[in-house]
C-alpha cells in the first residue's frame, strides 16, 4: 500500500511527536507482561522510515487491507465453487470473522490487539481458488512437475514479505497452520481461532448447500460445544480465554479442544474432502491442472506460476480455463 501522505511540517509536532511515547505508556498500563509491545518488533524485511501516527502493527494492518491479495479474497469461496446465492462465506468473510473473534480473545487476555488483527487479516491471502480442493490440486501439480509442494500459509508469507510486514506478523501468518506454533501468543490465538471460525461457518454453508442436515452433526460433540454455530463459537471462545489466562499460553481445555478437533475431522470427512463434494473437487482439480499446464507450457518459472494461479479468484480461474 502507499503510505499516508506526510503531514505538513507545521502540524507534525501536535500529535506525532508524542504518539509513540503515549502508546508505550498505555501498553505498559494495560497489556499483559506476555504481550508483544508495538514498538519492540524484531523488524521488517527491508528497513523503512516509521510512520509517526501508527504503530508498526497498525501499519501492517493497513497495508493488508489496501492490498490486492486481500481484496481478491472476496472472490474465493471456502468450500463450494462459485455457488449460486449471496450468503455463502468467502475467504474474505472467513478472514473478517476470524479476525473479529481473535481480537476479542486478545482483548480479554490483555494481549496486543493490533498484532492479532494484522495476523488475522493476512493469514489466508495466499490461498488459491476453490478452497481445500484447490490447494490440494495445486500442491499435486507442483510436486509432480517441480518436486516441491504448495501450502497456502507459505504463499501468504511470500505476500507478507512483499508487503514488508513486521517479523511478528509474518511469523503468525506462516504458522497459523502446519506443525510449528507461532512464537507470539497473538499468533497462537489466530491459529486456534481460524479453526473455530471455519469449522462453524462451514457447517452453516454445508447445511445451506444441502450436503449436511442439522441432524447429521455428531451429537456427542454438539452436547459439549452447543447446538448452533453461535453457541459453539461462544463456548469455544470462553473456554479459550479461561483456559489460557492461568496457563500463560493459548490453550483449550481437554474436553472442549477434543470436541472441536473431532468436529473438524467430521467436516473433512463429510464436507471438505467427502463424497458429496467429489464433483466439486474434480472440477477444481481439472481447472487448476488446465491452468497450471498452460502457464508451465509457456515457460513461466515456478514462482510465477504459483503467484499467478494462487492469486486467482474462483470466477477468474473458471473463465481462464474456459478460454484455454
Amino acid at each position: 500500500m502507499s503510505d499516508y501522505p506526510r503531514p505538513m511540517p507545521e502540524l507534525a509536532g501536535l500529535v506525532a511527536d508524542v504518539f509513540e511515547q503515549r502508546v508505550r505508556e498505555q501498553e505498559e498500563r494495560w497489556l499483559s507482561a506476555l504481550a508483544v509491545r508495538s514498538f519492540e518488533s524484531r523488524g521488517r524485511v527491508r528497513e523503512e522510515e516509521p510512520c509517526r501516527v501508527r504503530t508498526p502493527f497498525q501499519r501492517d494492518r493497513d497495508r493488508l487491507l489496501h492490498s490486492k491479495p486481500f481484496r481478491r479474497l472476496k472472490g474465493k469461496t471456502q468450500v463450494f465453487i462459485d455457488p449460486a446465492g449471496d450468503h455463502y462465506r468467502t475467504r474474505m468473510t472467513h478472514t473478517l470473522e476470524t479476525t473479529a473473534i481473535a481480537r476479542c480473545v486478545a482483548r480479554a487476555l490483555q494481549l496486543n490487539e493490533d498484532l492479532t488483527e494484522a495476523i488475522g487479516l493476512g493469514h489466508d491471502t495466499g490461498h488459491p481458488p476453490f478452497g481445500h480442493a484447490g490447494e490440494q490440486a495445486l500442491d499435486e501439480c507442483m510436486r509432480e512437475r517441480f518436486g516441491r509442494g504448495f501450502r497456502h500459509n507459505e504463499q501468504s508469507l511470500r505476500i507478507a514479505e512483499k508487503l514488508n510486514l513486521t517479523w511478528e506478523v509474518r511469523d503468525g501468518i506462516l504458522k497459523h497452520t502446519g506443525p510449528d506454533e507461532p512464537e507470539t501468543l497473538e499468533g497462537r490465538i489466530v491459529r486456534v481461532v481460524d479453526r473455530v471460525a471455519y469449522i462453524n461457518h462451514d457447517i452453516d454453508d454445508a447445511i445451506r448447500f444441502g450436503i449436511l442436515r442439522a441432524d447429521d452433526l455428531p451429537a456427542e460433540e454438539l452436547s459439549v460445544l452447543g447446538p448452533t454455530g453461535s453457541r459453539r463459537i461462544d463456548t469455544l471462545v470462553h473456554d479459550l480465554i479461561e483456559s489460557s489466562a492461568p496457563a500463560g499460553d493459548i490453550v483449550q481445555s481437554e474436553a472442549i479442544g477434543s470436541a472441536m478437533l473431532s468436529l473438524r475431522t467430521f467436516m473433512f470427512e463429510r464436507v471438505y474432502l467427502g463424497p458429496k463434494t467429489r464433483d466439486e473437487h474434480e472440477r477444481a482439480r481439472s481447472v487448476i491442472r488446465r491452468i497450471f499446464e498452460r502457464l508451465v507450457g509457456r515457460g513461466d518459472e515456478p514462482e510465477a506460476v504459483v503467484d499467478y494461479l494462487s492469486g486467482m479468484t474462483d470466477r477468474f480461474a473458471l473463465d481462464y480455463a474456459d478460454r484455454i
